[in-house]
């Protein structure tokens, strides 16, 4: 059996100031997006972007990922708790992110976009659907490194005991997501963009992947104590990538 390393969610004490490790690998996500977006700007012409759209899609993106990914969280998950304290809902810092919820913020911070460009919505979301993957591996990373959202007990020979729960050897589904959900879906939407696609369809496929390696994942991965199972014994991210991979069928057929 292997043991969390119980490393440090702190990586940096600067005096009164301190760097946290999810804070890092949100770095590297946002470093990573724009670093892509300016290798798909040269290499897919038919995409017709340019650098300053890719700035535009950075600052709204960012905005949306955590203004909707902490507001997803509060609505999605722990709203009895946000409503008796309302003043926790800007304490990013302790933790608490909806990947639905902040998928939803990104959603609408493009439409913003597509209005002010005057193009269509779904050429923006092909356009940064494949930078999208590698953020999410970093953000499981994060997650891990927290020792936070954990797995569900198991007897397989990786399981791992996370000290900080109990001596229960678990799935690290942090780990599971950041591949699944991360590296593979990153490697196949960007093979899959590097010819020119109907548009919509490299969204649909985000979409339809994402949803069903969540939906399975989730499986391994320990509902949250304060929600538990839901109907037909479902997580609640369970729930939420339902109506995505659904999305991403209809989208598939349409385009």
């Amino acid at each position: 059996m292997l043991i969390h390393p119980q490393i440090d969610p702190v990586a940096l004490n600067l005096g009164p100031f301190q760097i946290h490790w999810y804070g890092i690998m949100y770095l590297f996500a946002f470093i990573g997006f724009l670093q892509l977006g300016k290798v798909q700007i040269r290499t897919r012409p038919w995409l017709s972007w340019n650098e300053k759209m890719l700035d535009d899609a950075f600052f709204y993106g960012a905005i949306g990922v955590i203004a909707g990914g902490r507001l997803g969280y509060v609505l999605f998950y722990q709203l009895q708790y946000y409503l008796q304290e309302p003043d926790e809902i800007i304490a990013l810092w302790k933790g608490g992110m909806s990947f639905h919820g902040g998928f939803l913020g990104v959603v609408i911070a493009m439409v913003l976009l597509a209005k002010k460009y005057k193009i269509s919505l779904l050429s923006i979301l092909d356009f940064i659907a494949p930078l999208v993957p590698l953020g999410l591996a970093f953000g499981r990373i994060g997650n891990f490194i927290n020792a936070e959202l954990w797995g569900r007990p198991t007897q397989i020979f990786w399981g791992m005991i996370f000290p900080n729960v109990d001596d229960i050897p678990r799935h690290p589904s942090q780990l599971y997501e950041s591949f699944f959900e991360g590296l593979v879906l990153f490697v196949v939407l960007w093979v899959y963009s590097k010819q020119k696609r109907g548009k919509g369809q490299i969204a649909a496929l985000f979409l339809i992947l994402y949803g069903t390696f969540r939906f399975l994942i989730e499986y391994t991965r320990e509902p949250d104590s304060f929600l538990g199972l839901l109907i037909f014994n479902l997580s609640m991210g369970q729930w939420l990538s339902i109506p995505m991979f659904l999305a991403g069928i209809y989208l598939f057929k349409k385009n």
